[in-house]
């Protein structure tokens, strides 16, 4: 079996810090709903190179956020070693999309062009405005006639054309915006 490299995983979250005097962590995931995260059973930590697999037995909400007991883990000085880590999965593991659907991951990277043939710069990131929409964070780049950033909602009257094969996604978007 070939070793999976970095870019073969995908973040799921990240342990915030420790819970309680058991081995328990602070969870902040970002699958939706929150408690997905809990499905996956086992998770790949990574900070930096650093790798270390695990295995979650028992998790909740808790407040806004999560926690969650990895097995084997029954002291809070042992639990605060994984305070830091991001939580990842291969992304082979993620549940296959309908079609039109992407994960965040996916459209991260993609150049935004405009209707208008205008570059507006890269997909830097995605952010949620609440149960509105989310929406895409473009920054400009060298191929760009600036270098702003932008914020586009994530909705089919301005993201008319997702290609993930030609790394574009063609928007109905003022440059001026």
């Amino acid at each position: 079996m070939t070793p999976l490299k970095p870019e073969d995983y995908v973040v799921l979250g990240n342990i915030s810090s420790v819970y309680g005097i058991k081995g328990w962590v602070k969870v902040y995931s970002y699958t939706e709903p929150m408690d997905r995260i809990l499905e996956y059973g086992s998770w790949t930590l990574r900070k930096g190179q650093d790798l270390i697999l695990v295995e979650v037995d028992k998790g909740r909400s808790h407040g806004k956020g999560m926690v969650a007991h990895l097995k084997g883990v029954d002291d809070r000085e042992v639990a605060k070693q994984y305070s830091g880590y991001e939580i990842c999965v291969p992304q082979d593991r993620l549940p296959e999309l309908p079609e039109g659907d992407y994960y965040w991951y996916e459209l991260e990277g993609l150049a935004v062009v405009t209707t208008k043939d205008v570059r507006l710069g890269v997909v830097d990131y995605l952010m949620s405005a609440g149960s509105s929409n989310d929406v895409l964070v473009v920054k400009g780049d060298q191929h760009c006639a600036d270098r702003r950033e932008r914020l586009i909602p994530y909705v089919d009257q301005f993201v008319l054309d997702v290609s993930l094969e030609a790394g574009r996604i063609l928007v109905d978007w003022d440059p001026e915006f």
